[in-house]
């Protein structure tokens, strides 16, 4: 969104699009229902703590400190999602796309910490006096993370140069370990398995040749039922003999 669009409702926005993820993060977790509510209202209220502190006194102490809870609350949401993919039973299509969600929100996480240490820090956070702002955060943290390294810009404090260690660190191991693993878990579900695991049609299948009687199995071929009707064999009852006639 910052790089299209510029102005402190871009950073409202954007905190706004973080803590709903966080939220959504925490009811699919198996935590208590007590713990879930605590944690949400903790994030909401600073959450607008750090909007308000932020645009009342937008000082470097404020507006860092505001970038640093964003950063902490995307760390609090990767974590969440990363410990309920690990918690599945099965990897699914829902599994990858929840760890490239969370691939994604580090390098968002890498941006809020590098903004909160532009503004703890004196002097510029970037080399050759480059302007600090959302843009050229985020665009630093992304390719950082994939580790492309243009070089058009470059940490200039020691601070700014541990983040981006710690910002291309995780990206490989985030990308070689967790989503290579489950990518290669991953099986889509065969014609073979969804037919298997279909219900049988009503009624039942009878044996081969033809379907079973109703009301049980039907009698064997060329046995005639009690009252000496034929059987399904055909033919006549057996004849066992009359009364002599004089």
């Amino acid at each position: 969104m910052s790089a299209f669009f510029s102005g402190d409702w871009v950073s409202a926005a954007q905190l706004g699009v973080f803590v709903a993820t966080a939220i959504l993060a925490l009811r699919n977790t198996r935590l208590p229902r007590r713990w879930v509510q605590v944690s949400v209202a903790v994030g909401a209220a600073g959450s607008v703590a750090a909007l308000i502190l932020a645009a009342v006194r937008p000082t470097n102490v404020a507006v860092g400190a505001a970038s640093l809870w964003t950063g902490l609350l995307l760390l609090a949401s990767v974590v969440l999602i990363v410990r309920l993919v690990l918690s599945s039973d099965s990897v699914t299509i829902q599994s990858i796309f929840a760890v490239i969600s969370a691939y994604l929100m580090i390098g968002f996480m890498f941006a809020a910490f590098c903004a909160a240490a532009a503004k703890f820090q004196s002097g510029y956070f970037f080399a050759d006096h480059q302007a600090g702002d959302s843009r050229n955060f985020q665009y630093f943290s992304f390719v950082t993370l994939t580790t492309v390294g243009y070089g058009d810009f470059t940490a200039a404090g020691p601070g700014g140069r541990a983040i981006a260690v710690l910002d291309a660190l995780t990206g490989q191991i985030f990308l070689a370990t967790l989503v290579a693993r489950l990518v290669a878990a991953f099986r889509a579900p065969s014609a073979g398995a969804a037919a298997a695991a279909a219900p049988p049609p009503p009624g039942g299948a009878g044996p081969a040749g033809g379907s079973a009687a109703p009301g049980g199995n039907a009698p064997p071929p060329g046995d005639a039922p009690p009252d000496g009707n034929p059987g399904p064999g055909g033919g006549e009852p057996p004849n066992r003999g009359s009364p002599p006639r004089d």
